[in-house]
């Protein structure tokens, strides 16, 4: 499976000029024939979350028509990142991802709301587990302050996933963080992590990309630095299941004893 990162400087409530860039960029992508495209958090509006009553989508009614489309008319998959999402009134930070048919297979709302960002103050968190598959292989997808609690990563892995997607705006002051939490995530549950961070400065935060591959072992096999593009990795799928034969740790759990 080739994955290709799609990296840039989201620009805080400018929908329409963060949805050109992204469309620029997935064209650029398919360059490398990949198989799946993946984009960052929050996209569309960035951190604007006081605007989000005038720039959030109406029910992602235009993000997953366009999104849907291009992945149809280019027979490639998205792992769409997350958008700003108004529905019945309220705001959700919410992650789409398309099958390579233009079919939306997943819609996750983030659960965490990152406190530090004022999410919990404009966003109203998710309830629902985040699962899909792309192909026949089983995947997962969580936002940014997600990784901090490997419990729900754990959980939704556990379910047979292969694959860890992550999208985010990881400010640069906790890069190293970001990059250790996301290998235990890994190795944890013997897993490829595929994480796309954003670059650039925010209203309080500057970003510097640092997107990553991270096999099963916890080795990381793509690390990008802070400029603008598309990154591309090749991944062998058959080296989850040889790590989960050698030491198979969703076997030996005890969740018995967990609670």
């Amino acid at each position: 499976m080739k994955v290709s990162l799609v990296q840039f400087d989201v620009k805080d409530g400018q929908p329409q000029t963060n949805k050109n860039k992204v469309l620029e960029l997935m064209q650029q992508a398919l360059s490398d024939q990949p198989d799946v495209i993946v984009l960052p958090e929050l996209w569309n509006t960035g951190y604007a979350l006081d605007e989000l009553e005038e720039i959030a989508d109406e029910n992602g009614e235009d993000s997953i028509a366009w999104l849907s489309q291009f992945a149809r008319e280019h027979q490639v998959a998205l792992v769409a990142g997350s958008v700003a999402v108004k529905r019945q009134g309220k705001f959700y930070n919410t992650a789409y991802s398309f099958a390579a048919d233009g079919k939306l297979v997943n819609a996750y709302d983030k659960v965490h709301l990152f406190g530090l960002m004022a999410e919990d103050r404009f966003l109203t968190a998710g309830q629902k587990e985040s699962h899909f598959e792309l192909g026949k292989v089983k995947a997962v997808h969580v936002i940014c302050y997600d990784i901090r609690f490997p419990e729900w990563t754990r959980k939704l892995v556990s379910q047979g996933a292969e694959l860890l997607f992550v999208s985010a705006q990881w400010p640069s002051s906790r890069i190293d963080q970001w990059r250790t939490l996301l290998q235990a995530r890994a190795i944890e549950n013997q897993a490829f992590v595929i994480a796309v961070n954003r670059i650039g400065q925010g209203a309080t935060d500057q970003f510097n990309g640092h997107s990553l591959v991270i096999d099963p072992l916890g080795n990381i096999l793509l690390e990008t630095d802070d400029s603008e593009g598309v990154f591309s990795s090749q991944i062998d799928m058959q080296q989850v299941q040889d790590v989960r034969g050698k030491i198979p740790v969703f076997a030996d759990r005890r969740p018995d004893l967990y609670s």
